[in-house]
């Protein structure tokens, strides 16, 4: 009898962090989606067609742009239907699969899962660029000092570089 109610225990304690998951992925999600998709509609809105505006002593400039490729342009000049099975269709799986696995995975921790959801809205983000815009994704930011700059990119870009860089910088936490 005490052993079955240890068992119930850690039942409802998965299931309530289940459910923690779930509500935090949500929240993660539509954060970006929301965050993204309205910046590229100003910036889609206010930027086109106008060239470069910059600040900070040309150290942060906002210009927009299309980009067919993958990050940085990579891609771009392969034909259109690779191009949509690669950054449409294998994107889809992959982010599909990442996010079975987020979600299932009972091992990762708070900053893990918060990361992957991270790299998730970002991905989907994008994801819906190229389904809407014809493969391409709206890109409006850049940074940099001279000559020595970044690519062109946008907010689901950096909800995946961040992302990233905290499974990479966390990936040994094992704390809740």
């Amino acid at each position: 009898r005490w052993s079955r109610g240890l068992g119930d225990v850690y039942k409802r304690q998965s299931q309530t962090w289940n459910m923690k998951k779930l509500q935090l992925l949500s929240l993660v999600l539509i954060a970006c989606l929301i965050l993204d998709q309205s910046t590229k509609y100003i910036a889609k809105h206010y930027l086109e067609g106008r060239g470069a505006y910059s600040y900070i002593g040309d150290t942060f400039r906002l210009v927009y742009s299309e980009n067919t490729g993958a990050f940085l342009g990579l891609g771009a000049s392969l034909p259109e239907r690779v191009r949509t099975f690669i950054f449409s269709g294998l994107v889809a799986l992959f982010l599909a699969g990442f996010l079975v696995y987020t979600i299932r995975s009972t091992n990762v921790t708070k900053t893990g899962f918060i990361a992957s959801a991270l790299i998730i809205g970002g991905g989907l983000s994008n994801l819906i660029d190229r389904l809407v815009n014809n493969g391409a994704v709206m890109d409006f930011m850049n940074v940099g000092i001279g000559s020595l700059r970044t690519g062109i990119f946008n907010i689901a870009d950096m909800a995946i570089m961040l992302g990233a860089i905290m499974l990479l910088w966390y990936r040994n936490d094992t704390a809740e």
